[in-house]
């Protein structure tokens, strides 16, 4: 390289709820009989562990979320009930009387709607879920150490800076300057004679690998991804891009 030319949808809020069982006698649970005789005849044990289930349930409290909706311009309490319910309009619209008022056909952007509920432990266990691919990192991506390697690894790093050249251009002049040789030097040409011969891939003088070296790449002139890189990060401040250069640069 010469010294001249060188390079809107439901939102959720959590709610509790209990479990309310109707009945004279507070809350009931119906178990199924089984036989005192035969096979599968209930063992003491069993029968035991069966009990304190029965007894323990009425106490669970359910984690449960209430899902909501925001009108939006054009909505309709039928529309919304056939997207987001499981039943007819007229069940959305007296769980959400108070907040609609006494006409139904009048529901204005911006009202929320209650639209139904779901259980805030399995909404959890699904956020948890995506929380943790979310954080798992990608594969680093790998190049191999060759010419077709360093080629494309240097595109990527020079993606990341908006460095103009395509894989055939690097290539085209990769070939032409050096044919491939990360070590190729030129001891003979004026650069040289100067003190700063042409290194590397792209024939790539110290001054100029130093003035357009691209953070993040080796310091060494003779490294393939660095050579490329500062050669094209070069050629794109005065050709325009690597894929501009035909001859000497």
């Amino acid at each position: 390289m010469p010294t001249r030319g060188k390079h809107r949808r439901p939102r959720t809020n959590t709610l509790t709820r209990g479990i309310v069982a109707a009945g004279t006698g507070g809350a009931a649970l119906a178990l199924p009989l089984v036989g005192a005789t035969g096979a599968h005849a209930a063992q003491p044990a069993q029968a035991a562990q069966t009990a304190q289930a029965a007894q323990a349930a009425p106490n669970a409290v359910p984690q449960v979320s209430l899902v909501t909706y925001e009108v939006v311009k054009g909505d309709t309490l039928s529309k919304i009930a056939k997207a987001h319910t499981a039943s007819d309009w007229k069940k959305l619209y007296k769980a959400n009387r108070a907040v609609i008022g006494s006409d139904p056909a009048l529901i204005r952007p911006g009202t929320e709607l209650t639209v139904g509920t779901k259980n805030a432990g399995s909404s959890a266990k699904t956020a948890q879920a995506a929380k943790t691919s979310a954080v798992t990192p990608a594969a680093a991506k790998t190049y191999t150490n060759d010419l077709d390697g360093w080629i494309r690894e240097s595109l990527d790093v020079m993606a990341q800076h908006g460095i103009p050249g395509t894989y055939d251009g690097i290539h085209r002049n990769i070939i032409r300057e050096s044919s491939g040789n990360p070590q190729a030097m030129n001891n003979w040409d004026s650069n040289a004679a100067a003190g700063t011969p042409s290194k590397g891939l792209l024939q790539v003088i110290d001054p100029t690998f130093a003035a357009y070296h691209v953070s993040g790449t080796s310091l060494d002139p003779f490294d393939p991804v660095a050579n490329i890189t500062a050669a094209c990060n070069y050629a794109a401040d005065r050709y325009g891009s690597i894929d501009n250069v035909f001859g000497a640069y």
